[in-house]
């Protein structure tokens, strides 16, 4: 599955209120990049704030990562695509059953979005997922789960780039990649572990690159936005 160079970025609204987010999103263009609501912007603002970036033009990834048991999932996914959103995730870690039921759920909206599955958090390495009783490496764990979700009929997962290669070698063009953990050359990793430039990670196999920070502390959120942009439409042009 692939992605223009126009709407491979997602910008992360990670902002603790709705008018932080809003403002920062007036200074997007919608044609350029698609944007993220995610836990903490969702918990305060409601789906009211996904209904309004909506309406300025933007698709929408609700970024929640349901885990639960399988009936509570669906009927979350079910809600999400109510509220008209572009993609929405899911643990995959929350097994077959779950993922099932959610895509069976998500399958019967109108307007169907796509659904992903969270497969191991860009935050975690080797040591973290050893504390918590995952031993094995990282990228292990993510075949693993991604294999498990595409079983279950998902589109696609997320996963860091630094696992975007072996995905996409193991699993075909299909499977839509997301990869969170892109940042410029120039950026600080912040609490990202595994981590790429925006056009290692299109190299890499992935489709769609979440950027936060990077865009959304800079002075000119879409002058960086451009600069993204024009990097990964070298890239592409130098594997042409």
């Amino acid at each position: 599955m692939s992605a223009s160079p126009q709407t491979r970025t997602i910008v992360a609204l990670d902002f603790p209120s709705a008018s932080a987010a809003l403002d920062l999103a007036d200074r997007l263009d919608p044609s350029a990049c698609r944007v993220k609501v995610g836990k903490e912007l969702f918990t305060r603002a409601g789906p009211a704030i996904v209904e309004t970036l909506a309406t300025r033009g933007f698709d929408i990834f609700l970024d929640l990562k349901y885990h639960d048991i399988p009936n509570t999932v669906a009927g979350a996914c079910a809600a999400a695509a109510d509220l008209g959103v572009w993609m929405l995730n899911v643990h995959a870690a929350g097994g077959s059953a779950m993922m099932r039921a959610a895509h069976e759920r998500v399958s019967q909206a109108p307007a169907r979005p796509l659904l992903i599955a969270v497969t191991v958090l860009t935050s975690l390495d080797a040591g973290d997922l050893a504390a918590i009783g995952c031993a094995g490496e990282p990228g292990e764990r993510v075949l693993t789960l991604a294999q498990l979700a595409l079983q279950a009929g998902l589109d696609g997962v997320v996963c860091s780039p630094q696992e975007a290669a072996t995905l996409r070698a193991q699993l075909g063009p299909a499977p839509l990649l997301v990869t969170p953990g892109v940042r410029p050359a120039t950026s600080e990793g912040g609490d990202q572990k595994r981590t790429m430039t925006p056009a290692e990670a299109l190299a890499a196999g992935a489709d769609h690159l979440v950027i936060g920070r990077p865009i959304t502390a800079a002075a000119d959120p879409m002058q960086v936005l451009d600069e993204i942009q024009s990097a990964l439409s070298a890239a592409r042009a130098g594997t042409a």
